[in-house]
């Protein structure tokens, strides 16, 4: 392929800017259509297959300096979209653990699961719910929000978290009662409007 063989030239890092939009002209249309498949596959929605392929390529150019030559531009392109569709997912599980968790504490297990069929109504609120809920994660302190996520989305161990944040376990204990103590003030107001 031209462009691998471009690349592992060695010459990448001093390609004129005309060079550089070539490269990327050639790599975009060899890979976008894999690339937009693998994300449809990892996210089942094409909508968010499309703007997920979009990010890649603006990534890869972004980081067309530190790319090492002697790589294959598919794979590091795929790693780039694994990675995106990774996050994004994350993004989505969170809301939705959250809103589950915040919204429908105490609730039935039996009326929680009843009925999967929701109306048009009731999906409106749960995405007000859900946006509501990541705001408020965002506006955490950044270490409550950080142990948050170790702890609930990833399912990470105390010990793991603080080894991951490079404190003591007590610590992370504490950091995670103040983000849930935080998450509670902000959304306790807000649950009458939905």
């Amino acid at each position: 392929m031209p462009v691998a063989e471009k690349q592992q030239s060695g010459d990448r890092r001093e390609d004129a800017p005309e060079d550089r939009q070539e490269v990327f002209r050639r790599l975009f249309d060899a890979w976008h259509a894999r690339i937009y498949q693998t994300c449809y596959r990892l996210m089942e929605h094409p909508q968010e297959a499309e703007d997920i392929t979009q990010e890649v390529f603006v990534r890869a150019m972004e980081a067309y300096d530190r790319f090492r030559g002697d790589a294959d531009p598919g794979t590091w392109l795929y790693r780039i979209a694994v990675n995106q569709c990774l996050n994004v997912r994350r993004r989505k599980r969170r809301l939705q653990w959250l809103a589950l968790d915040f919204w429908n504490e105490g609730a039935d297990e039996a009326t929680s699961h009843g009925n999967r069929s929701v109306g048009a109504e009731e999906e409106l609120q749960q995405a007000d719910r859900e946006r509501i809920v990541g705001k408020a994660i965002d506006a955490l302190p950044e270490r409550q929000r950080t142990a948050l996520i170790l702890s609930h989305f990833e399912r990470m161990s105390y010990k793991s978290i603080a080894q991951v944040m490079e404190c003591s376990p007590s610590a992370v204990e504490s950091l995670l009662h103040r983000a849930k103590t935080n998450l509670g003030k902000r959304l306790r107001p807000l649950l009458g409007d939905l």
